[in-house]
Order: C-alpha cells, then sequence, then structure tokens
C-alpha cells in the first residue's frame, strides 16, 4: 500500500482541522475556478501566482489569520486572479491630475488633440513614408513631414526637430560653437527640472560659456565687450520657469540681435514654453511666441512641443534656413531625432493652428487653461457632495475656490482662478497631516489614480483639468477608511 501524497494530505499545520489545509498546486491548476486565468494570463503566470498564494496562505494559516473558507479552491482562485491583475497592470497609466497644474511635467505634460491621437494610431498600425517622397519615389527626409506646415504656421524659414528642447539647445550650440565661445546673460542661466542646467548643457555641448552682466541686471554693453575672436553665438534664454522682480535689466532680442549681425554671428533664443498664438486672446497671461522672436531678429528658435505648444515631447528649431542645414549635418542629430509616432502627433497639433477660431475648442491644452472659473466652480457644486459621500469616516468636503497655474516652467508667478473640492479632516490637530496623507494614498489607490496637492492642512483637489466627470463620480465608492494609525486623530 502506498504511503499517502504529503502534499495532498498531510495536514498543513499540527493539530489544525484536516479539512483545513491547502490543495496541491497540481489539483489547483486543474480546478475550473482557475481555467479563465489560464486562458486569459497563461499557465506560466498562474503557476508562479498560485505559489505565491499558497505561500501567503500557509503563513496566515500558521498566524491563526485563516478560516475555512480561505482555503476552498475558489477562494484561493480569486486571490491568485488579484495577484494577476495587479502583476498585469501597466506601469504607464492613467490617473486624473487634480493637482491645480495644468501642464505637470511628473503628469505628463500636455494632453494630445483627437487629430493627434488619430496620427499616433496610423504611424503604429500601418507603414508610412516617413523617409520616402512619395513623388520621387526616392528616399526622403523625415522633417519635411513637419517642416513646411510649422514653417507657415510660424512664419520661419526651415525647421529641424528633436526630443526635447534640451537637445535642441544642445544640438545647435555644439553645431555653432563647437570649441568656441557663446555669450550668455547670467541672470538667464536657468536651472529645468531634475537639475539639468544651462551651463551643464553648454559644457556638454563642447563650447565655452560666456557669462555677462550680473544676476539682476545685464545691459547690451556687456555683450558688446564681450564678443572677441573666439565667439560664434549670442544666446539669449527665456526664463521661463522663475521671474527676477525689482531693481532689473535685461537686452531686448531686437537690441540683441542687431548686435549680433552688427559682428556677424548668429543669435539663438531659446523660448522654451513654445507658444505659437498670443495667450492674450482667451485672457491668458503673455507669454512670448516664436513669432515675436523671429520678427526680432533671431535668427534660430527653440522651443518644447508639450508645452504650451500642446502636442507631444519634442524639441523644435526654427530659422535661418543655412543654419538649420547646418544642424541637420551634425552626427548628433541623427542620435536624436523623432519617431515616426511623435512627428505624426506633432503635425496633427500644428495643423489645429491653422484654425486658431477654433484652437481652445480643438486642442485640450487650450482649452483647460482657457476654462472659465464659473464653469469650474459648477462642477465643483456638483462634485463635492458625492466626494463627501463615499470619503472614509472622519473627512469632510466642501467646494472651495483656488487658482491654478500653467506648469511645466510657463508663467510661474500667474494664478488661473480655478475652482475644487476641500477635504480636511473633521478632528483637527495631531494626527491630521497623518490623515491627509492617508487619504491622498486612498485616492491613489483608486484604478483611475487621483493625484491632488496637500496645501495648508487641506486635500485641495482642483478641478480645472477634470473633464471626465463620470469615470471620477463612479469610482469614489471605492475608497476605503485609512488604517486607524494613520487616520483621524
Amino acid at each position: 500500500m502506498q504511503p499517502p501524497d504529503t502534499a495532498d494530505h498531510a495536514p498543513a499545520h499540527p493539530g489544525r482541522d484536516r479539512t483545513q489545509r491547502p490543495p496541491s498546486v497540481d489539483r489547483l491548476l486543474a480546478h475550473e475556478s482557475l481555467q479563465p486565468l489560464i486562458e486569459s494570463h497563461g499557465r506560466a503566470p498562474v503557476l508562479d501566482a498560485t505559489r505565491d498564494a499558497l505561500a501567503d496562505l500557509r503563513t496566515r494559516a500558521s498566524l491563526g489569520q485563516a478560516g475555512a473558507a480561505d482555503f476552498l479552491p475558489e477562494s484561493i482562485a480569486s486571490a491568485i486572479g488579484a495577484r494577476l491583475a495587479t502583476s498585469a497592470q501597466p506601469a504607464l497609466r492613467r490617473v486624473f491630475n487634480l493637482t491645480g497644474t495644468v501642464l505637470h511635467t511628473n503628469l505628463g505634460r500636455a494632453l494630445l488633440p483627437d487629430p493627434a491621437v488619430a496620427a499616433l494610431e496610423l504611424a503604429a498600425r500601418h507603414s508610412t513614408n516617413l523617409e520616402f517622397d512619395l513623388a520621387r519615389g526616392a528616399r526622403g527626409d523625415r522633417d519635411e513631414l513637419l517642416e513646411g506646415v510649422l514653417c507657415e504656421v510660424t512664419g520661419a524659414e526651415a525647421a529641424t526637430f528633436v526630443n526635447n528642447n534640451a537637445a535642441a539647445v544642445l544640438l545647435a550650440v555644439n553645431t555653432l560653437a563647437l570649441r568656441k565661445e557663446a555669450i550668455v546673460s547670467r541672470g538667464e542661466l536657468v536651472e529645468i527640472g531634475g537639475s539639468f542646467r544651462i551651463p551643464d548643457v553648454m559644457a556638454r555641448a563642447g563650447t565655452r560659456l560666456r557669462e555677462v552682466g550680473t544676476t539682476n541686471r545685464t545691459h547690451l554693453a556687456d555683450f558688446e565687450q564681450a564678443i572677441g575672436p573666439r565667439t560664434r553665438l549670442l544666446l539669449k534664454v527665456h526664463t521661463s520657469n522663475y521671474e527676477v522682480v525689482g531693481f532689473t535689466a535685461s537686452v531686448a532680442q531686437r537690441e540683441l540681435a542687431a548686435l549680433a549681425h552688427a559682428h556677424g554671428l548668429p543669435l539663438m533664443v531659446d523660448l522654451g514654453s513654445g507658444a505659437l498664438v498670443p495667450l492674450e486672446r482667451w485672457g491668458l497671461p503673455h507669454e512670448p511666441t516664436v513669432q515675436e522672436a523671429l520678427g526680432d531678429g533671431a535668427d534660430l528658435v527653440s522651443i518644447s512641443g508639450d508645452k504650451l505648444l500642446g502636442g507631444p515631447q519634442a524639441g523644435i528649431l526654427l530659422g535661418r534656413r543655412a543654419l538649420i542645414d547646418r544642424i541637420k549635418r551634425n552626427p548628433l542629430k541623427r542620435a536624436l531625432r523623432l519617431d515616426k509616432l511623435t512627428l505624426g502627433a506633432l503635425e496633427a497639433v500644428v495643423r489645429l493652428y491653422h484654425d486658431p477660431d477654433r484652437l481652445a475648442e480643438r486642442l485640450p491644452t487650450l482649452r483647460l487653461l482657457a476654462r472659465p472659473r464659473d464653469e469650474i466652480a459648477a462642477l465643483a457644486a456638483r462634485v463635492a457632495p458625492q466626494v463627501q459621500q463615499h470619503l472614509p469616516p472622519g473627512y469632510a468636503a466642501c467646494p472651495t475656490e483656488c487658482d491654478s497655474q500653467v506648469g511645466s516652467g510657463a508663467r510661474p508667478s500667474d494664478r488661473l482662478p480655478s475652482a475644487g473640492v476641500a477635504i480636511r479632516p473633521t478632528v483637527r490637530g495631531r494626527g491630521e497631516g497623518r490623515a491627509l496623507t492617508a487619504l491622498a494614498a486612498a485616492l491613489r489607490a483608486l484604478p483611475v489614480p487621483v493625484i491632488g496637492r496637500i496645501v495648508e492642512g487641506t486635500l485641495l483637489l482642483d478641478l480645472r483639468c477634470l473633464e471626465d466627470e463620470q469615470t471620477f463620480l463612479e469610482q469614489l465608492p471605492l475608497l476605503r477608511r485609512p488604517p486607524p494609525e494613520a487616520g483621524p486623530a
């Protein structure tokens, strides 16, 4: 007589009821409740998840935390399904941006309009004429797919494209001033997100930085006195992510262009934020545009595609054809070039600028920036009671006025009147901060994570960027009470 299979029949723990033992891995894999999981995820992932679930069950059982129902194949299958669902969730996920920062770098910046999404899908699903001239039946230049329409909108002679604005500056400076000097005002040596600094970018480009002026005041004479035999470029950087106020002076683009041209030098303007139209038309603060820089005599302008332009991440260089041609011959250009998906999406976005009368309707970035406060306040009045209804005990929610901001370094001191939902612990004092942190974590754990901001003892959900009201409300019942140790004091 054969001894019993210990995996199937031996008690999992001495003294435990023999019915409270986990089935073997093989029996679970053969059970009908796991077949849909195997069909959906594959046998190997289900096998790994099964082993993990059984190990967890044995641990809980040894601590007296598992009941008879936990040992049923159906219960174990449910636990396995939850593990597989978590592991199968993509790392890049949709979130609700309720931070009040429209172009939030950490949350993906600009939302793409429908034509750009359609262009992405076309480029992803089909072969395209990425570098093929259909008229000549020969190899083409991928930049030509976008160059024409962008030059029509901006008035530039030529354009080229790389993967972000920092790359555009690196490529241009490396091309025009390698092992030579570029002159920049000391007050414009900006640091952008992630501790990337203009001096560091220029050093990597192989260019010697020549600083002129002081932090708060730079004059035309400072540039003129610094120009020497090794000078190859004057660079003006738009300080879009900070402002120096008070006793200040800077050199106007037009004056700097005239000085550069008098010495046979090019002027490059790093605008960064990428505005292609005057924003005042929609009641927004003025932001320097590409057209203004070119009209002031700039020979080269660099901008981002995913900021105020409202497109995908990209760096765009526009200006004199002779300079653009030199830049395109730089071997670095191939290393930094755009792929077909970005080119297609960016072209679709730029084409929207042919119809400025409908731009705010069709371009999500501009639509969100120009959204009237009264409209957002009405949304807050509808949403706040439902947020309150589904909050864990110990919190109160109410509609509130607040201020949004553009984000991504554009107009840092300007505020956009907005509205939202303010959530506070009902018991103030000790433990209040932990309570808000716990609730913020619970909101981030929803199927579509909700990202707000904690300010002055309040978890604020700024609703300027909330357009899918239905999905937001449908998932609120899933909110759970935070752990007692993190709850309101």
